[in-house]
């Protein structure tokens, strides 16, 4: 995972405990090499991607130590302020930082594990295992009908956005099957047509999210009352507040509505 790279167009991130370090202003910090050689670090560096010319890689630190003009945020904290880029890159360097810490030891025989392939892996010499890092497929559907979108409130969402329904593919289901299952569950409709409109890497914890469009067919909304807690159907002009666009809920959302405004201007 590691990569040479030039020090002057290199920046790096400090994570630890699913956190990322942040200034005073609650941006991620990133630290130049000189500024980073002062942190321990437990293993290499591991490269994330590239952002506006600069190579970024990740800190992984052992502990949360207290920084002068720092904090220590969750990702979450980000949406809505980091542009899409380098949200997926921190949200990678979470998901990796989660991966060593869940990994150090093997599953089978708990003898510790060590790095293997430039430190893609995680390797048991007693049992030959190797550990990869590990993604949950999931859906994310937006059902309309007419000029109209079905939009909830989830119960675990911390911040008051109506968005559309998503769940976690089983075993043996296909992503169609997912989205027809999750939907009859919690709020009891039937859809039909499920359109593949694009994906995104979601980072909490390591969700890879799978959204979709799909047309009413039959039913009334009944919530579960567990995952949902409401649930109503809102037309194209007229919604409440929905997702940043940062967000493929946001994306399926903006889509539909640019849709709807292209039809009406017709």
């Amino acid at each position: 995972m590691s990569r040479a790279s030039d020090s002057r167009t290199t920046r790096y991130l400090l994570v630890t405990n699913e956190t990322l370090l942040c200034d005073h202003r609650e941006r991620i910090w990133l630290l130049s090499s000189e500024e980073a050689a002062a942190w321990r670090v437990d293993s290499t560096p591991d490269y994330l991607g590239v952002w506006q010319g600069v190579a970024l890689y990740s800190l992984p630190q052992p502990l949360e130590p207290s920084v002068a003009g720092g904090q220590w945020l969750s990702l979450r904290s980000q949406l809505g302020v980091l542009d899409e880029t380098l949200f997926t890159l921190a949200g990678r360097a979470l998901q990796i930082e989660r991966w060593r810490r869940e990994h150090r030891f093997c599953g089978g025989c708990g003898r510790e594990t060590q790095p293997f392939d430039n430190g893609a892996a995680r390797f048991c010499a007693r049992c030959e295992l190797r550990f990869y890092p590990r993604l949950s497929p999931c859906m994310i559907t937006l059902i309309t009908r007419d000029d109209h979108c079905l939009l909830a409130r989830h119960a675990r969402s911390r911040k008051a956005f109506h968005t559309a329904l998503a769940g976690f593919v089983e075993v043996g289901e296909t992503v169609e099957d997912t989205v027809h299952r999750e939907i009859q569950e919690e709020v009891g409709l039937k859809v039909e047509a499920p359109r593949y409109f694009g994906s995104q890497p979601w980072p909490f914890p390591g969700q890879l999210m799978l959204g979709f469009h799909a047309e009413y067919r039959s039913g009334d909304i009944e919530v579960d009352g567990d995952e949902i807690l409401t649930a109503d159907w809102w037309r194209y002009d007229q919604l409440p507040p929905v997702p940043p666009p940062q967000t493929l809920a946001g994306q399926l959302i903006a889509h539909f509505v640019a849709t709807q405004h292209n039809k009406a201007s017709q």
